[in-house]
This record gives structure tokens, sequence and C-alpha cells, in this order.
């Protein structure tokens, strides 16, 4: 049992850290680069200019969404005998951000398509790529709630199971907090972007923390059994 519960914890872990790994990618590799806000001839000639650039992207975009689903069944199937519906939470926040990101990957392919289009296809093509691409940064950006939700769960089950240290418990509680917090600061005073950074920190602190933890250790083998954990 504690063998399987270990391989599922690294795989796991291996899933989040492919999320982590790729999203970066996504958006420093390739989204900084390509998206010009409020110019949407910088942002289409771009498209024409780095269409690999673009594909890349998108195969990024979809790995993210890929490992999130991943990871997100992984907790499940980690945590569901430890308290069913804080496991079910981490599930289903964390395919619901899989889903806003998958939402926002049709965007940007869609604005590629546009860009790439035959002259006289679509009227306005450029502002048609902007308005594409404003709408897929919005879907990140407003998704981070669902990132910060997926925490807070993940943080109780921590604290409750006993798998992993205590302190990383609260650290995702507190950043899952911080991260929805950021996401309406985000969405109401967008020109707030070192508020909204700030908040998202220690949510940063709790992932590193949590990835490494599952791929190096995995789970507590003396952690309380089933029963100990719901009575606790």
């Amino acid at each position: 049992m504690n063998a399987h519960l270990i391989r599922t914890a690294r795989l796991t872990g291996l899933a989040y850290l492919g999320l982590a790994v790729f999203g970066m990618l996504g958006y420093l590799g390739v989204r900084q680069r390509l998206y010009v806000p409020d110019d949407a001839t910088a942002t289409a000639a771009n498209l024409v200019d780095h269409q690999t650039l673009a594909h890349v992207g998108t195969v990024a975009d979809l790995t993210v969404v890929v490992c999130q689903a991943l990871a997100a069944i992984g907790f499940l199937a980690l945590y569901r005998r430890t308290h069913a519906v804080a496991a079910a939470a981490v599930a289903a926040f964390g395919l619901v951000n899989a889903v806003l990101i998958l939402v926002a990957t049709v965007c940007t392919t869609a604005a590629l398509h546009v860009a790439l289009a035959e002259p006289g296809t679509y009227a306005q093509p450029e502002q048609a790529v902007l308005l594409l691409h404003d709408l897929a940064e919005r879907a990140w950006g407003l998704g981070g709630l669902f990132f910060g939700l997926w925490l807070v769960p993940m943080g109780l089950l921590v604290l409750r199971s006993g798998r992993q240290p205590r302190p990383l418990g609260w650290v995702l509680v507190a950043g899952g907090v911080g991260y929805v917090v950021s996401t309406y600061v985000t969405a109401v005073a967008p020109d707030q972007t070192l508020v909204a950074t700030a908040l998202t920190a220690l949510a940063t602190v709790g992932e590193v923390w949590m990835v490494g933890y599952l791929l190096w250790r995995g789970v507590r083998t003396g952690a309380r059994t089933t029963s100990a954990a719901m009575a606790g």
C-alpha cells in the first residue's frame, strides 16, 4: 500500500512539475514575445513572422492542460481516503482550471488562423487577432481563481493526512487564499500588477515545496490511516 501511494505521489508530482514548466514556457517563452497589448498591428505581425513559435506556444499550452488534468486526478487518487470531499474539490477545481486554459488556447490558435488567412477572409483581421489574444489573457488571468481554490483544499488535505509536513499545508492554504484575492485585484484593478504578483508569492512557495516533496519523498509512510485521519 505504501509503495502504491509513493508511486502515485511521484506521478502526481511529475504532472505538477510539467504544469509548472510548460506554463512558464508558454508564458515567458511565447506569449510575452507574440502578444503586444493594445497594439493589433504588432501582435498580428508577430504571429505571421513567428509561426513556429506560435505553434510551440500551442503545444506548451495543450501540455499544461494535460498536466493540470493529470495532477488533479492524481491528487484525488492520493487523498480520496483521507477526506473525500476535499479530495474531490482539488480535482474539480483543477479540472475547471484546465478547461479555462483550453479555452485560452482555443483563442490563441484562432488568432493564428485569422492572422494567416488570405486577405479579405476576415473583416479587420488585425483587430480580431488582438481581441482573441486579449480574451486568452483574460482566461489565463481570471482562471487563477480556480488555481487558487485548488490550493486551499490541497493544503487542508496535507494538514489532515500528515503525509507531508504540516507547515506546507498552512502555506498552501494561505497561498491559495492569496491567489484568489490576486484574481479579484487583476479583475477590478488591472494596473495593480505588483500587488497581484505579491499576493501569489506564497502560493508559488507552496507549489515548489509540494512538487519537490512529491518527487523526492512521495508521502510520509507513517502518516495517519484513513480512520484516524477522518476522526482527526
